[in-house]
């Protein structure tokens, strides 16, 4: 892949190629593009193709984009029609070109580009799906040789009055028949290419078309045939008789125009609609890049802003990041800005030294390439990926495709932006917050954790969920994951914590504030096992409280927990709930499996979780020393230390011998007296599911023997269990899903162990 922020001469010369390919087949879809965006504006047609020069030539290489192809856009050409017709001379609108030029150089050392992160990507794909059927749309007439407004013509009313889908129904009964043949011939080439062996010629099939045209147009002339594409729809490149001519069709700026605050107007609205324009344009871009590179929006608009400088001092129109060309020059294969930086170069030598060249392609062709890159942008898997996103990303995308394709390209925009600002607005004003309640060791807590952007809107939903905590209760407001609080929302919580829930014997906690407000931190909630605690729980609700711990695992909604602070709490002394003896297999974290933090539980691992003398050793100290109420013996299934006893069993052979582990035997043997004699199948096993069945009953059987063993082993825990201070129960925990079953004590387990505490 090619690096996103710098690429050296090698790699340039490496995908000159490709890039020469793509800035050809740019720069003949650029033309007609440029020059019709002028007629539209009501600019001089040399103004078009100079900003598609400087695009070209310029901001090419200041832009970090390396797709992105700039130049005259077609959404500006209302606003460029209104400001010179403001300013009463074109002259005078160059000014403002150059104006809104440094402030476009001033937003990017200011860093404004940062706005680009907030374009919901519903719009962005709305826009690439909304030029998509533009194309498709405006290209048609072009395609059959109807419509002769200009090229770069995209919004919904035209300038001869017509609107987008009469000009289509109109181009059904007036068209020409050389140029739709052109045009159906061009379209259906470009279909097929990429689908036949003709894209291993290595020639770019856009040239082939236009090339194609060219001479189709020729033949029928040669033969004086009526179906010759007429001038009117062919590329119309302004001629001149010398160089010096063309030079002075290009008007330059007035500077006396400084003293006339209408310019200044103008330059603000060209310098905010190109900036916006540009920015959302990249974000586009970026998504249809093949490299998935990302293009820095401060340096677009430093670019953009040199480039609008330089367009209004040699003539030319404002310019942007174009879509329509910079899709067409990612279809073609563009690697690297080296194909925008062709496109310039020809836009300059063709126009000046063989523009009669040029005013032979037919306008059919070129109509018939946006109208395949239309095809790709507007895909129906694009649609229906939108609407499979439900309908806060799938109405915010086609309510922009729809205002682009009946208004023009910059109302659309800022209509899907609004759309989507208010959807987010009415999920943040509905949900600025979630609200669950959490079952610490030291009681409920209910917490509040807020969104990512907290404003004033939210402050009725927040005021009504503290009113609603119940009264002697603790609630935790957690802002770690909140970039923007509004200030009215911290006088709020301030006002809450310092009046209401003093009145209300409520205990509030904070968490996250410290970092970005004056407001600190303060966690009052007991969320580890202190002595208090311990003391008075019972081995019941331990025991639920691992279970309330697994299902908060399984679900994944566990406890949130400030492990520095429990580390502090615990540093002086500990107080554990339960101990657990469990299998040192990697796939079952106790601690993870429960739920629990720092300081509330012993733990014991050891393979295929036995107990022997140092175990009941460890298990006596935690619960007749450190007062633990509650032993688990958990087994697991899949166990593989299980699986080695079973498959050694009546084998003959030692885990000594088939694993040169001197000292496996005694767990592989300690296991293997869960094994019923005569149970195990001899031979080849019936299925791999028969076997793995087979040794989970197994591991079923060694948690109760274990559970067996530890009773009749250990007198300190049989007299505590049947004094009622703790329980022993065991579990089978299942690695594919996550859950755990208890097996719990029986009416006859309770009575032995009292009986054997009387002996």
């Amino acid at each position: 892949m090619t690096n996103p922020t710098a690429v050296s001469q090698t790699d340039y010369l490496k995908t000159l190629p490709k890039d020469a390919a793509a800035g050809l087949v740019v720069f003949l879809v650029a033309l007609p593009l440029c020059l019709g965006i002028a007629l539209a504006s009501n600019a001089p047609l040399m103004a078009g193709i100079i900003s598609g020069v400087v695009g070209g030539l310029l901001v090419a290489w200041i832009s970090g984009s390396h797709t992105s192809v700039s130049g005259p856009a077609a959404g500006l050409a209302a606003v460029v029609f209104a400001q010179i017709a403001a300013l009463k001379s074109f002259e005078a609108f160059l000014v403002a070109v150059m104006l809104a030029g440094l402030m476009q150089i001033g937003l990017g050392a200011l860093r404004a580009g940062f706005i680009a992160a907030f374009f919901p990507s519903s719009v962005i794909k709305g826009l690439l799906a909304a030029i998509g059927v533009l194309l498709i749309l405006k290209q048609i007439p072009h395609v059959v040789g109807h419509d002769a407004d200009p090229e770069g013509e995209m919004g919904f009313i035209q300038p001869d009055g017509r609107n987008t889908f009469s000009e289509l129904i109109a181009s059904l009964f007036d068209f020409e028949a050389g140029a739709t043949l052109v045009g159906l011939l061009s379209l259906a080439l470009l279909l097929v290419w990429d689908r036949t062996k003709l894209k291993q010629l290595r020639v770019p099939a856009p040239l082939v078309v236009v090339v194609l045209g060219v001479l189709v147009n020729h033949v029928l002339r040669h033969f004086g045939s009526n179906w010759a594409i007429s001038d009117s729809h062919l590329v119309q490149v302004p001629t001149a008789a010398s160089i010096a001519e063309l030079f002075q069709q290009m008007p330059g700026p007035d500077f006396r125009a400084l003293s006339n605050p209408s310019v200044y107007t103008a330059a603000v609205t060209i310098a905010i609609v190109a900036s916006l324009e540009t920015l959302l344009n990249l974000e586009a871009v970026d998504k249809l890049d093949t490299h998935k590179r990302t293009s820095p929006p401060n340096r677009e608009l430093l670019a953009q802003g040199v480039g609008n400088c330089v367009a209004g001092l040699l003539g030319g129109l404002p310019l942007t990041s174009v879509i329509v060309r910079s899709s067409v020059n990612i279809n073609a294969g563009a690697v690297t800005r080296m194909s925008a930086f062709i496109h310039g170069v020809l836009l300059l030598l063709l126009v000046v030294l063989v523009p009669h060249w040029l005013n032979e392609i037919p306008l059919a062709a070129l109509g018939a390439i946006l109208l395949a890159t239309g095809l790709k942008l507007a895909s129906p898997a694009l649609f229906r990926q939108m609407w499979t996103e439900g309908r806060n990303q799938f109405l915010p995308f086609i309510v922009t495709v729809l205002a682009i394709v009946f208004t023009d390209l910059l109302v659309g925009i800022i209509t899907g932006l609004a759309t989507s600002l208010g959807f987010i607005l009415h999920s943040n004003f509905r949900r600025p917050l979630r609200r669950f309640m959490e079952h610490h060791v030291g009681g409920e807590v209910l917490r509040i954790e807020f969104s990512n952007q907290v404003s004033f809107l939210n402050r009725a939903v927040l005021e009504q969920t503290l009113n609603s905590v119940p009264a002697q209760g603790h609630v935790v407001l957690d802002a770690r994951n909140t970039d923007y609080i509004d200030p009215d929302i911290l006088d709020l919580i301030d006002d809450f914590r310092k009046q209401t829930a003093p009145a209300r014997n409520l205990k509030v906690s904070l968490v996250g504030f410290k970092d970005h407000y004056v407001t600190e931190d303060q966690i009052q909630y007991v969320d580890v096992s202190t002595r208090e605690v311990q003391s008075h729980l019972t081995p019941e609700q331990v025991l639920q409280f691992l279970k309330e711990g697994n299902e908060r695992f399984v679900t994944g909604r566990r406890l949130t927990r400030d492990l520095s602070r429990q580390v502090d709490a615990t540093a002086a002394a500990q107080y554990p709930m339960a101990v657990l003896l469990s299998c040192i297999d990697s796939r079952s974290p106790v601690e993870l499996i429960f739920d629990l933090g720092v300081g509330d539980a012993f733990v014991i691992r050891i393979a295929g979780n036995v107990a022997k003398e140092k175990v009941l050793g460890s298990m006596e100290f935690a619960c007749a020393v450190a007062g633990s109420r509650l032993v688990v013996v958990m087994g697991h299934t899949s166990c593989g230390a299980v699986k080695a006893a079973v498959d050694l069993y009546d084998s003959g052979k030692t885990a000594a011998v088939m694993t040169g582990c001197e000292h496996l035997d005694v767990l592989v043997n300690e296991i293997q007296k869960s094994i019923v004699p005569g149970t195990k199948p001899h031979g080849d096993w019936v299925t791999a599911e028969v076997k793995r069945a087979f040794v989970d009953d197994v591991a079923t059987r060694n948690v109760t023997g274990t559970i067996a063993y530890i009773r009749s082993a250990s007198r300190t825990l049989r007299e505590l269990e049947a004094a009622g201070k703790i329980a022993i129960v065991g579990s089978m925990y299942d690695i594919k899903t996550g859950r755990v079953t208890f097996y719990e004590r029986t009416t006859s387990q309770t009575a032995a162990a009292s009986s054997a505490a009387a002996k």
